[in-house]
């Protein structure tokens, strides 16, 4: 049994398995792992902002219907890692879950690609009257295939490479573990500009057989920069997977709902795993506290102490993590609408299609590359704030000075709501010019710059710098450490969520609004009312923000906001549910 010291010394070392001492693993696979994801996230990136002008004009998708499509696709690609997170863990390995997964989103990229190579792929359609015929199921069969593929991919590739990255390094180098999570983190956003830049540009100038073309390439030197360094990984075996340990405590306390909990609890009453600091569960949603209940010692514990039946008995520490994890579910929710108003770009792209995107007479920037402008607002203001802000502050205040968790969630929430109304009032003015003899003539240019579009993507990108990080920070400070990666992984399961929510309010928008007439988010973006939609987002978002003060008024304090409390929480992770 491991001593406090011991198990102290344990936690503060980072949560990864340490790589065995061999001639494998080390910093000359990390270059293959990091591309491997790299060029996987550029050429998945580089195919969603035109996505909705491929659907709509090659294969006559209403507006509704493709926007649809692509939320459903934007829900698979972030659900997908968190099923694939949990194989590698349990059974597959991570390995094995990178390698199928980047032969997977290939074969998806190449039939995304024969659409576009082959006439009889995809309906036919008038050039001149952008009028198709209606998609057959073949047709519809293939393209569905290949958007299924590459959402497959995608959760094999994300879900664990960067977990697979640090198991090439040993554990006791923080330093190491730190530089590679910069590189990491560097690597995917440089891809993210790469993709709404340059792959954009060349599916407004070359066409979709050649915009869809280089995504395969890329996704061929994902595939083959992995397996290239293949002898040279070093590849832990799978072990149990902390959502069975979860899992196993909502069965066993289903299985034991009829047991009273003893009034006076002690540590025999309670099994706890060894080398446990936890003797007795804490009184917070005490129902779960049956899980680690004792009914009877000869029958539920084996000669050697372990539990006989882990689905009938579970340790402490179990249920405790379980409880940790409802407990940050309501803030985690408050995370959704922020995910619904950034995957609106699919909109911004039809309306930016319509306005002046000059920067000189002879250029002008892809309506899919405005995006780009969220990706340097997030860059930016993380450079910003991590160098300039918080050290002068803490300089002329003369103490460790940051804003608080709560804070950064609130503020971004806020940016959120900012930026919807800022791009319902230039849509309003779009249509108002627009509608002056351009009604019937959705693909003709308004001369309003498209430059207005920018207020959004900063807020935006503000919004997430602030939401998302502030998100990724509460989790991994109110969560116990053996729950990290659980915690890298909700913020996928939010966009996942954000993904429905947001393909729900376009349906029910479209079949409401329809109804009267012209939907609101037509087809013809000169007939529809954009900004009617943008302002029901901008009010859904100041809901949001209300039900953000209620759930951090019910939560209390967090122990990232002090970092006192914060090192406290390092050294006796399990403490730190109690204390919140």
């Amino acid at each position: 049994m491991e001593t406090p010291s011991d198990e102290k010394k344990t936690m503060g070392e980072p949560l990864l398995i340490t790589a065995p001492t061999t001639s494998k693993g080390g910093f000359r696979t990390l270059p293959f792992i990091l591309a491997n994801e790299a060029f996987e996230r550029m050429a998945s990136l580089g195919l969603s902002p035109n996505m909705i002008l491929y659907l709509t004009k090659e294969y006559g998708l209403e507006t509704a219907q493709a926007a649809n499509l692509i939320f459903v696709w934007s829900a698979a690609n972030n659900f997908t890692p968190i099923i694939g997170a949990f194989l590698a863990d349990s059974c597959v390995g991570k390995y094995r879950m990178i390698g199928f997964g980047s032969i997977l989103s290939f074969l998806g990229m190449v039939l995304l690609w024969l659409t576009a190579m082959l006439p009889q792929a995809r309906p036919h359609c008038d050039q001149f009257s952008s009028i198709c015929e209606s998609p057959t199921t073949t047709q519809l069969l293939l393209l569905y295939s290949s958007f299924g593929l590459m959402s497959i991919g995608a959760g094999g590739i994300r879900s664990s490479s960067l977990a697979f990255g640090a198991d090439q390094l040993k554990r006791n180098n923080p330093e190491t573990l730190q530089s590679f999570f910069s590189w990491y983190y560097a690597s995917i956003s440089f891809s993210a500009l790469i993709a709404v830049t340059f792959i954009v540009y060349v599916q407004d100038n070359l066409g979709w057989k050649m915009g869809f073309g280089v995504p395969v390439m890329l996704m061929f030197m994902s595939s083959l920069s992995f397996y290239l360094a293949s002898p040279f990984y070093v590849k832990l075996k799978a072990r149990r997977s902390l959502f069975t340990g979860l899992a196993q405590v909502i069965v066993a306390s289903f299985r034991n709902r009829h047991i009273d909990l003893p009034s006076q609890p002690t540590k025999e009453v309670y099994y706890h795993g060894k080398g446990s600091m936890l003797h007795v569960p804490s009184e917070k949603l005490r129902f779960l506290n049956k899980a680690c209940l004792i009914k009877n010692p000869q029958q539920d514990l084996t000669s050697d102490g372990n539990a006989s039946n882990p689905w009938s008995l579970c340790t402490i520490d179990q249920a405790e993590e379980l409880k940790a994890l409802i407990r940050v579910t309501p803030i985690w929710s408050t995370g959704i609408m922020l995910s619904v108003i950034i995957a609106q770009g699919s909109f911004l792209v039809i309306q930016a299609g319509t306005m002046d995107r000059h920067i000189t007479p002879k250029f002008e920037i892809p309506a899919g590359s405005f995006g780009m402008f969220m990706i340097i607002a997030v860059i930016a203001w993380i450079a910003f704030y991590d160098r300039i802000a918080r050290p002068l502050a803490s300089k002329i205040k003369g103490k460790p000075v940051s804003l608080s968790l709560k804070q950064k969630m609130g503020i971004g929430l806020l940016c959120s709501c900012a930026s919807m109304v800022s791009v319902a009032n230039v849509e309003y003015i779009r249509r108002e010019t627009a509608i002056q003899g351009l009604s019937d003539e959705p693909q003709a240019m308004v001369y309003i710059s498209a430059l207005w579009l920018l207020p959004f993507n900063v807020l935006g990108g503000l919004a997430e710098a602030f939401t998302a990080i502030g998100h990724m920070e509460f989790f991994y400070s109110e969560l116990p450490k053996t729950m990290s990666s659980i915690a890298a992984n909700l913020l996928g399961l939010e966009a996942f969520a954000a993904s429905l929510v947001a393909s729900f309010i376009t349906s029910t928008v479209d079949d409401v609004t329809k109804k009267g007439g012209e939907s609101w988010i037509s087809s013809n973006i000169n007939k529809g009312h954009y900004d009617y939609y943008y302002w029901l987002l901008a009010g859904l978002c100041m809901l949001n923000f209300m039900y953000f003060l209620a759930c951090s008024k019910a939560y209390g304090p967090c122990q990232g906001d002090d970092e006192g409390q914060a090192q406290a929480s390092r050294k006796d992770d399990r403490e730190s549910i109690d204390d919140c």
